[in-house]
Parts: C-alpha cells; sequence; structure tokens
C-alpha cells in the first residue's frame, strides 16, 4: 500500500543528490498483532473501531525479516522506474540503510552504562572544592570520625573504631563512599527542612549510616551486621529506604530536585500493565458495546492477568454460570486476552528518587509526570540494571502524627523535644516500657493491632531490644511455626532456654535460645565453620531455595565437623538453620521499625492528649477515630465538640484547669491525660473544602449564623452538616450552658435549636440565590 509513496520519495532523493535509506513503519512485532494496535489507538482516543479512526492501511506494520525487507527494496524500486537497475540499486539502497542503523546503535555499557554504577559527582553532593584534591573515600571518613564525639560521647572507642574501619574498607573497596554521602546529603536536607526523618530496613545494621544521621538506631548496642547490609562478596547495590512525614512528602521530592537538578534527579515510574477488568473495558468500548453490558462483564472476572481470561470461565463456577462463554463473545475475549501484560499508562512511582551524575538524560528517557514531575520511563528493576542510585522516599502518616503531637507540645507548653535525642528521649523509659506491657498501644506505630497487644502483654517489654523482638515474632512464619511459645516460656521463667550449642549461647542470650534474626544465622554460621560474616552471609541467603540449601549443606557440614564439632551437633543445628529460611527476619530491619514503635509509645506515655491528636489527624493506624477517642477517654482526656470559633483544621489540644467546666459528669475518672481535652477537627466536616476551613479559621469570631454565612462563604450542605454537629452550639448556648475556647461562659441567647438554624440556613440560601 505504501510502495508508490516510497518510490516517490526515492525519486525525489535521487533528483536531489541524497543518499535514501529504507525502513519499514514498525508498531508491532508480528502481522497478527495488527487487530491488537487498533483497539489500542481506540483506548487511547476514546472512540470505538472505525475505518475512519483506524490508521493502517494494511497489516505490513509488522517487524520484517530480512529477506522480507529485500523484498520490499526491490519492489520499491520497480515503482521508481529503474527497470534493470532495481536490484543493484536496491542493494544499495539496504547498504545505505545498514550504515545509518550501526551509526544509530546504542553499545550497552559504553552509552547506556550497563555494568558500572553512576552516583551524584561526591563534589556536587558535598560542596567539596575541587582544589583541595580529596576522594570521596577520604571524605566519608572525615565525616565518620567527626561524628563520632556527637554520637558516643565519652564511651570507649577502641570497638567503634574497629566497626568503621571494617565498614569503610567494604565500602572502599566496592567504590560506594558517594552513595553513602548522598544518602546523607539527602537525609540532612530533609532534617534542615523540619521533616521528620528515619531510614528503614538492613542499612540501620551500619556504623557509617548512624555516624552519617542517616539511621537513628546504634548498631553496636543492638548487635547489628554491616554485612547483612552490604558485603565484599555481593556487587549489589546496597538499598537503603528513607520514612519521612507523609503529609509534607511532595515536598520532599521537590527540594531533592531542586538540589540535584533535573539533569541529575528524576522520579522513577512504574507501568501500569493490562489485567482482564481493564483490558475488558477498553476492548469493549473500542468494539462499540453498551457501556452497561462492559462493566457487568468486567465485574465478573477476579483481579487475574487478562490472558486467564478463558481458562477462569472454564474452571469458575461463578463464572460458568453467567453466560459470558457465549460464541457473540469470542472476539472480546481474543482482543482481551492479546492486550495481556502490554503497557496502559506510565505513572510515577510511590516514593523512588533517581540520582545520579550530569550523564543522567544520556541514559534514561524523560516525561513529565502527571504531577508535574520529571519522571524517567524506566522502572525500578531498569534502573537498577541501568547502575543509577535508586532512593526510597516514603511517606509514614506514623512521622506527621509524631511531627503533630510535637507541635502541640511545643505550642502548648512550650518545650521544643527532639525524638532523636537520647538525652530527651531516652532508650529505657520505665513509663514507656510498662505502658506497652499493659498493652495500652492503641495508636502507637507497629504494636497496635489486637495480636500484637496480646504478644506485648504476655511478653512484657523491659528493654528497647524486646521490641525488636517482638516486631519480629509477630510474622505468620514464626506464628505459624510457633516460635512464639518457647520464646514466651523461656522469657517469662516457665522453662529453661533452649541452646543449640554451648558455643552459641552468646548468640541467642537476646532471644532466650530462639534463632529469630538473620543476623543470627550469620554469626551461627560463622561460628561453627569458622569462615568471615561475609562468607556466612552468603551461605543464609543459599538458605531460601532448594538447589541453594543442598550446596550449602554440603559446605556446611565438612567444614563445621573440621572444627571439630560432632556430626550429631551439626545436624541439630543445621535442621534450625534450613527451617529458618521460611520465618527468619533482619533484626536491622525490625530494630529501624522499633524506633518509631518506641518514639510512638513515648509519646503516649508522657503527651498522651497532643499524641493522640496527632493520631486522629494523620490517621496513621487501623482503628476508626471513634476508636481513638474512646481510648482518649479512658486515659481521662476530654473530647471537646465541634465549634466554629475553636476547632481548626487539624485536630488540636486544649489544656483544661481541675474545675474546668468543660469536664461533664460523664467523663471518665482522671487518667495520664486529666486536664487536657482534644478539639474535634473542621476538616472532618463531611464535604468541606480545605479552601472552605481556611477561610473558617481566617475570618473568627463569629457572632451568629448569619455573620458566619456572609463571611466564611461555604456551602450550604457543608453549613448544614456544621449545624447538626454542633459547630454553632456554643455561639447560641444549645444544650444547656456552652463554653468556649479557653473555657469561658457562653450565655444562652433564648430557646434556639439545631432545627432553628437549618431553617435559617434554608432562608440564608434562598435569599442568596434570589
Amino acid at each position: 500500500g505504501s510502495a508508490p509513496h516510497a518510490a516517490r520519495m526515492a525519486g525525489l532523493a535521487r533528483s536531489a543528490g541524497l543518499g535514501a535509506v529504507l525502513t519499514n513503519a514498525v508498531r508491532y512485532a508480528d502481522r497478527r498483532d495488527a487487530p491488537t494496535v487498533d483497539v489500542l489507538d481506540a483506548a487511547r482516543r476514546l472512540v470505538p473501531l472505525d475505518l475512519r479512526h483506524v490508521d493502517r492501511a494494511n497489516a505490513e506494520g509488522y517487524l520484517k525479516s530480512g529477506k522480507e525487507m529485500a523484498e520490499v527494496a526491490e519492489e520499491v524500486c520497480r515503482y521508481a522506474g529503474l527497470g534493470s537497475d532495481s536490484a543493484r540499486e536496491a542493494q544499495h539502497l539496504l547498504a545505505r540503510t545498514r550504515v545509518l542503523a550501526d551509526r544509530c546503535a546504542l553499545h550497552p555499557r559504553f552509552d547506556l552504562g550497563l555494568g558500572e554504577v553512576h552516583f551524584p559527582e561526591f563534589q556536587v553532593v558535598t560542596g567539596e572544592d575541587a582544589a583541595r584534591h580529596r576522594t570521596a573515600d577520604q571524605v566519608l571518613r572525615a565525616r565518620c570520625e567527626g561524628a563520632i564525639d556527637r554520637r558516643y560521647g565519652s564511651a570507649p572507642r577502641q570497638r567503634i573504631w574497629k566497626r568503621l574501619d571494617d565498614e569503610l574498607g567494604i565500602i572502599g573497596g566496592l567504590g560506594y563512599a558517594p552513595y553513602f554521602l548522598t544518602v546523607a546529603d539527602v537525609t540532612d536536607l530533609i532534617k534542615d527542612m523540619g521533616v521528620r526523618c528515619a531510614a528503614r530496613g538492613s542499612g540501620a545494621g551500619s556504623l557509617v549510616n548512624y555516624l552519617l544521621g542517616v539511621s537513628g538506631v546504634e548498631p553496636l548496642r543492638h548487635d547489628l551486621l554491616m554485612e547483612r547490609f552490604l558485603s565484599p562478596l555481593r556487587q549489589a547495590l546496597p538499598d537503603i529506604d528513607i520514612d519521612v512525614e507523609s503529609a509534607r512528602r511532595l515536598e520532599v521530592y521537590e527540594a531533592i530536585l531542586d538540589r540535584y537538578g533535573g539533569e541529575r534527579c528524576v522520579c522513577v515510574s512504574m507501568m501500569d500493565t493490562y489485567r482482564v477488568r481493564h483490558a475488558v473495558r477498553d476492548v469493549g468500548a473500542a468494539l462499540g458495546m453498551p457501556v452497561g453490558e462492559i462493566d457487568a462483564i468486567a465485574k465478573a472476572f477476579p483481579h487475574i492477568r487478562a490472558r486467564d481470561a478463558r481458562m477462569a470461565l472454564r474452571e469458575l463456577p461463578e463464572l460458568r454460570a453467567s453466560g459470558l462463554g457465549e460464541e457473540r463473545l469470542d472476539l472480546l475475549f481474543d482482543l482481551v486476552e492479546r492486550l495481556d501484560g502490554l503497557p496502559r499508562h506510565v505513572a510515577v512511582h510511590p516514593c523512588g528518587v533517581l540520582l545520579s551524575d550530569a550523564t543522567l538524560l544520556d541514559r534514561t528517557p524523560v516525561e513529565a509526570s502527571y504531577a508535574g514531575f520529571p519522571m524517567s520511563q524506566f522502572d525500578k528493576d531498569d534502573v537498577e540494571d541501568l547502575g543509577l542510585l535508586k532512593l526510597d522516599v516514603l511517606g509514614i502518616r506514623m512521622q506527621s502524627s509524631m511531627a503533630h503531637a510535637l507541635d502541640e507540645v511545643e505550642r502548648l507548653e512550650g518545650e521544643r523535644i527532639d525524638l532523636d535525642d537520647e538525652a530527651q528521649v531516652p532508650f529505657d523509659d520505665p513509663a514507656t516500657f510498662e505502658m506497652i506491657s499493659a498493652a495500652k498501644t492503641l495508636g502507637c506505630f507497629q504494636i497496635e493491632s489486637p495480636g500484637q497487644r496480646e504478644l506485648v502483654g504476655k511478653s512484657g517489654i523491659e528493654t528497647f531490644d524486646d521490641i525488636i523482638t517482638d516486631i519480629s515474632l509477630f510474622r505468620p512464619g514464626p506464628v505459624k511455626s510457633d516460635m512464639v511459645t518457647p520464646y514466651l516460656d523461656a522469657k517469662q521463667g516457665w522453662a529453661m532456654p533452649a541452646y543449640l550449642h554451648h558455643d552459641l549461647r552468646a548468640i541467642l542470650r537476646g532471644t532466650h535460645g530462639v534463632v529469630v534474626f538473620h543476623e543470627q544465622v550469620i554469626e551461627i554460621i560463622a561460628q561453627l565453620t569458622g569462615c568471615t560474616l561475609a562468607e556466612a552471609d552468603e551461605a543464609r541467603r543459599a538458605l531460601g531455595d532448594v538447589e541453594g540449601m543442598a550446596e550449602a549443606k554440603l559446605w556446611f557440614f565438612p567444614r563445621a565437623m573440621a572444627l571439630g564439632y560432632p556430626r550429631r551437633d551439626v545436624e541439630r543445628v543445621w535442621k534450625v538453620l534450613a527451617s529458618f529460611a521460611s520465618f527468619g527476619f533482619c533484626k536491622a530491619h525490625a530494630a529501624a521499625f522499633a524506633l518509631p514503635t518506641y518514639q510512638s509509645a513515648w509519646l503516649k506515655a508522657h503527651y498522651p492528649a497532643h499524641f493522640l491528636a496527632g493520631v486522629l489527624t494523620h490517621d496513621p493506624g487501623m482503628y476508626p477515630k471513634r476508636l481513638i477517642l474512646d481510648d482518649a477517654r479512658q486515659l481521662g482526656i476530654a473530647v471537646l465538640g465541634l465549634d466554629v470559633n475553636a476547632s481548626e483544621k487539624t485536630f488540636v489540644v486544649e489544656r483544661l484547669a481541675d474545675d474546668d467546666p468543660r469536664w461533664s459528669s460523664g467523663e471518665p475518672a482522671p487518667g495520664p491525660g486529666h486536664g487536657y481535652g482534644i478539639r474535634l477537627s473542621l476538616s472532618e466536616v463531611k464535604g468541606i473544602s480545605e479552601a472552605e476551613v481556611d477561610r473558617v479559621v481566617a475570618a473568627r469570631p463569629y457572632h451568629s449564623l448569619t455573620d458566619f454565612w456572609h463571611r466564611a462563604r461555604v456551602t450550604r450542605p457543608v453549613l448544614e452538616r456544621l449545624v447538626l454537629a454542633g459547630g454553632f452550639d456554643t455561639v447560641y448556648g444549645i444544650g444547656g450552658p456552652r463554653y468556649g475556647s479557653g473555657g469561658s461562659l457562653v450565655r444562652r441567647r433564648g430557646t434556639v435549636t439545631r432545627r432553628d438554624l437549618l431553617l435559617q440556613v434554608a432562608d440564608l440560601d434562598r435569599h442568596a440565590r434570589a
């Protein structure tokens, strides 16, 4: 169909004295995929399939073989009127095409950087003057050594120096010093913004991360291992995730992008591919099927791959009886299955930020995302293969809750608390451990579920390490394999700890003889075989699959017995190690989670009203707000109703005197939160917009409903809900004596009721429309 057009272009090139090349307009791999392309075009344009909307003139837009392209070249030359010279000119045409193709080809290593790592230049990260001629390794060592006094005070230095030298040796050998400097720069940037920030993952086991301020977990105190995070025997890039306040996550993204610029920093993308429901909707629309029928068919399917549509029709009873297998739908399901796994759209990864040197744009295509952030078209797996630094910046609601609580403490108490300062928030606080052991942990990070509260109540939390162990045990694997029972029995003294071997007592003492952590497995393997911790971690990783476990066993037994361990003891230890593969947990990861767990519990133990105000505002947990409010009442905290003159955009705390008239006879007996009340938030009113909340707060105080209507300018439905929720009760003294902000008595104006106010709202709205 396009051969005559190609011939005219070849003639034009010849008359102009220019060389011509020949390519096919490839849009699909195989000729049979032409209808699939038509469906995708129709879905993209939101139109049904019709000849008016089909771009292709034929089905030749597939990836042709060399032989097929040679035939096309001869056909084009014949149409160009070359006669007997057609065959020779066709060969010249293909030769010129090959030359151009060779010039366009990219080398995987030299052009795309495969097999290499590409960190931001450390001079850009640190602001280091190039004239100083210091390397990234030297800068990293200087930063770590400079932080020892701040982090450790007067503690003995020998163990710290030894561990630091070991870690810097591993980092330097792998060439990863720029990585650590970059992550430290990002965390410093986040903290300078006043945003709460914490590292998660195995990176908490690194002393370097602790000294750089990336992690708040001290690895020596908790027996965490660098080798679990980074090993000289592994070439994989290290992986550090950073938790920030969810309410300010986009602000953090913008700051990182501004800091490094678009030539070094973009967001990571993720590809949304076709599954059965999306495929049914797009194909059905392209075929012009009724909207109601499309919706019914799509909803009938579970969330499965599109290629499994017909299998589901045959095997699932609910689909067999649905009548969807009828012949008239054959074309629909043919096309649905062809769409399986094809990209539907590309979106910004919810937490991935990509950092590289100034050659980033040479190695990844970039487009603007819907949110306006520059976005690589490569997904998270692609960028790791390309050796690019992917930093996951995750928005965590608990971090926002704690930040809100700290702001409320500063506003009311005049204290600025730094949860990461051990002098202010010690890790041995009796009140915190007592509250956790009493299972009063509603709202606390990681330990608020019914199962977790049962576990902490039974085990009795006495140390920070107990929290680490609790988090690690409360997972499907340990619960299913009944690891919890022997741990509780030994911890409570109901049974003697059962150590696998007396040489392993020091390794297993912290968990009372139960193997819980990856780090313990690494140390056990190193102890019994005499290998290095890095080699032991490689053996631990091999336990994850059948083939690797068999190889590890062949390696483990001879080495252990060569050191004098009896075969019976070696077999007993191996049995535990082999079963461990299904339920082990990284202690460093658990410790990173235990830090915000402890911090949230400390806040609840010492500032319960302020903490629960943060929980109610940012909703980080699993419970509805009515249960959080009930927990507040149990703690002696008053719940103060909605008030247009007192409620804020968020839940806020108000201080109450012991004789404050806002205490009602229905309030519980004084508890740790006595003397404080939590005021309900304007944002909780259904349908109210952020702009309306801002206007309500800005225009206060209000003296009447009419005054509010004219100055706050909210919609009628929102105003009616404010009335029904009691937002004007203090303004009109509805329901008996009412007290506003600060406990001042609001005098009754008469016998006005909420029903009267609703009628007035109707009048105000009618006059406004007139």
